[in-house]
């Protein structure tokens, strides 16, 4: 990305990633209650060591708390949200609704997916919306912000200030595919990615240098997804259960061959090698980690990943970053 200094937003997830930080995000994993102390316990854990925390909408297509609440709750506290927006609940009309009222909240990251399908859910006999996908959701939140206007083309008073993010998976086939469709979200507005699980640094590897290649890495910030697994089990459970997820084989074995009471220690072990790893390649600009009921691990993750301070990331040249700009604050 260009080091000129260029915020549209009051985020702060996008002045670290346009400092030239190594950013960090997370999940927090939405509860199955009307408490919000439930969402505060998981927030104060996330928000000592992340730049925004993911507020999760109906992931598996399961009920939880919804995203847009979570949020609320988040900015009432003083925290940075990142509101994730799935197209298979929503119409245009309630999702554009939803969008102003965000921004009205205090909210500026939003994260739109598709969804995974209500065949996937606990309730799969729920109707499918899916009225636009990921893709025309990133379109119609930049003419939203940018243009002023609804798709109507009825003029919006305070347009929504928003750090628009999408959701990449490149680690499921067709390979070649990927860094195509993900230039289709970075023309449709995609600002920050947020990738699935990276498990398989290899097949990783090779996405990025094709991204690099058609010069992709220079128009968004790629923050890839990484988690602890707790056990053999678990990556059993994820890799077949869990759309999207791809575990590698050596992975599994050597959860199988580590004592089953040291295997979550390894599964966090595992996390921090992925973050070495992938933060030595060019195009990265942070990670984004995916803790499911174990948000008490991924401080422990970043600060022995290296990752407090946060660094500058690979290829970026402090000096050539504006003065005012290396004065921002970062955990």
């Amino acid at each position: 990305m260009s080091s000129q200094i260029k915020y549209r937003t009051e985020s702060r997830l996008e002045r670290v990633l346009r400092n030239g930080r190594f950013a960090v995000t997370a999940e927090l994993n939405p509860p199955d209650s009307a408490n919000p102390d439930d969402v505060y316990r998981a927030a104060i854990v996330l928000s000592q060591v992340c730049d925004g925390i993911n507020a999760v909408d109906a992931s598996g297509a399961n009920v939880h708390m919804s995203s847009v609440a979570i949020c609320a709750l988040l900015t009432r506290a003083g925290y940075e949200p990142v509101y994730q927006v799935a197209a298979r609940d929503r119409n245009r009309i309630a999702i554009q609704g939803d969008l102003l009222g965000a921004a009205a909240m205090g909210v500026r990251n939003v994260l739109f997916i598709t969804g995974d399908d209500v065949a996937n859910g606990d309730q799969p006999q729920a109707k499918r919306v899916f009225d636009m996908d990921s893709i025309q959701l990133l379109r119609m939140a930049r003419i939203m912000r940018d243009e002023g206007v609804f798709l109507s083309g009825r003029k919006i008073t305070t347009p929504p200030r928003l750090f628009l993010g999408a959701a990449a998976n490149p680690f499921a086939p067709p390979y070649e595919w990927r860094p195509l469709r993900l230039a289709k979200k970075i023309a449709a507005g995609a600002e920050f990615i947020q990738t699935q699980y990276c498990f398989d640094t290899p097949r990783f590897s090779a996405y990025m240098q094709r991204v690099r290649d058609l010069g992709l890495h220079e128009k968004v910030f790629i923050l890839v997804g990484v988690g602890p697994l707790r056990s053999a089990r678990t990556a059993e459970f994820m890799r077949n259960k869990v759309p999207g997820v791809v575990i590698p084989d050596a992975i599994v074995d050597r959860l199988k061959k580590t004592p089953k009471k040291r295997q979550k220690a390894e599964g966090k072990k595992i996390a921090i090698e992925i973050i070495q790893q992938v933060k030595e390649i060019e195009g990265v600009a942070g990670v984004h980690v995916m803790a499911y009921r174990q948000e008490e691990l991924v401080a422990e993750i970043i600060e022995e990943a290296g990752l407090l301070p946060r660094p500058y990331r690979k290829g970026v040249i402090p000096a050539a970053i504006p003065t005012h700009s290396r004065q921002e604050r970062i955990v």
